[in-house]
């Protein structure tokens, strides 16, 4: 077993370097959630690749699979890796999925393939029992409200509306509320700093982006990857495609880049198979961390 762990390091430490040198950046691959906790262990990671000789590199690329996680993470990840570089860009090869998707909006680039996915930004709060989509729980309490002022809801349901946790509530309502204001900060301060000529529009074609444009279109995404009403489901996966036809967000698709989509792949789903091999939950990797 020791042997193979040896060899399997070996080529995952070839091809990690494969995709350093090709996009000329530092590279940290996460898999798992992102829950409290684990911030100290980010934060050392990063500082141990800035401590390098090399440690020049101003671009960090993070290949990132999770299920998602709190916001509040996530905010604390962002501010470690950006204190550190001045450009961050993410490759997600499987799924990003809800907080996971919110820590992809604040990278300058975003790339992904005809198979990755990215999913609705509902917050995963804690309610006690465990880790509840809050978005979604807001949304019911709202259909039992319009049902209560209509004069529909039946006994079952207002014994259920009635028994609602006033405080839980209005925790699910901030947390909605933080992850808009995430999502605006990061869109326009990273993502969007490089828009500044209008490319999409027949009527504004070649004129300047104005930062009031910026922030509109930052909340129109943020609401849009938020609203239950379309998605209809916490673990929809939201396609490239989708993202740029119908979210308008840019993607970097690597889809018909066979290059590329070899050099990322033959890593990312070597690292997987070892990480499910072994049972674990949550993993990193660069080229110091195994």
């Amino acid at each position: 077993m020791q042997i193979f762990d040896s060899t399997i390091k070996d080529i995952l430490t070839e091809r990690l370097a494969n995709l350093e040198a090709h996009f000329e950046a530092d590279v940290l691959f996460y898999f798992g959630g992102m829950m409290p906790g684990l911030e100290k262990f980010f934060r050392d990671a990063i500082e141990k690749l800035k401590e390098d000789e090399d440690g020049a590199k101003q671009r960090l690329v993070i290949v990132l699979n999770t299920p998602g996680g709190s916001a509040e993470t996530v905010e604390k990840m962002v501010e470690i890796i950006r204190f550190h570089y001045s450009e961050v860009n993410f490759i997600v090869p499987d799924v990003a999925m809800s907080a996971g998707t919110i820590f992809c909006m604040s990278g300058d680039k975003i790339y992904m393939d005809y198979s990755s996915s990215l999913g609705p930004i509902d917050p995963q709060v804690d309610n006690g029992k465990g880790f509840v989509p809050a978005l979604g729980y807001l949304d019911q309490v709202e259909k039992l409200l319009e049902k209560a002022k209509d004069g529909s809801i039946t006994n079952a349901e207002f014994l259920i509306l009635q028994s609602q946790d006033l405080a839980m509530l209005n925790q699910y309502e901030q947390q909605k509320n933080l992850t808009i204001t995430l999502l605006k900060k990061w869109l326009v301060e990273y993502k969007f700093r490089n828009w500044t000529v209008h490319n999409s529009s027949l009527e504004k074609n070649g004129q300047p982006v104005t930062l009031e444009e910026k922030e509109k279109r930052a909340e129109e995404i943020a609401r849009m990857l938020g609203d239950n009403k379309l998605w209809h489901s916490h673990g929809r996966f939201i396609s490239a495609n989708t993202l740029q036809t119908l979210v308008k967000l840019k993607i970097e698709d690597y889809s018909a880049d066979l290059k590329m989509r070899q050099l990322i792949r033959s890593y990312n789903d070597l690292l997987i198979e070892y990480i499910r091999k072994n049972n674990q939950l949550a993993f990193m990797h660069s080229r110091y961390i195994f």
